[in-house]
């Protein structure tokens, strides 16, 4: 599957990705290949990411959304600290 992460000034990553785990509002969920369709708001907390090759990558966000539709996960954040 793969993932694209925005914030309002900059793509912060693009690519092929295992997994997505991400600080959803009411709890923290992980989305793998063919997951079902969701739109969730986002809360302050660490996005944690397995890319395709097995390396792990790892963020912290201020807040935003998430949406998976079709293998695409799409991350608008409003704040990115590494």
């Amino acid at each position: 599957m793969n993932l694209v992460v925005l914030s309002p000034d900059k793509e912060i990553f693009s690519g092929a990705v295992k997994s997505v785990q991400v600080p959803g509002e009411d709890g923290s969920f992980q989305m793998l290949e063919n997951h079902a369709a969701i739109v969730s708001s986002l809360k302050e907390g660490v996005v944690n990411v397995v890319k395709a090759n097995g390396e792990k990558l790892s963020f912290k966000v201020d807040g935003g959304f998430v949406e998976m539709l079709n293998n695409e996960v799409s991350l608008l954040v409003s704040g990115v600290k590494e």
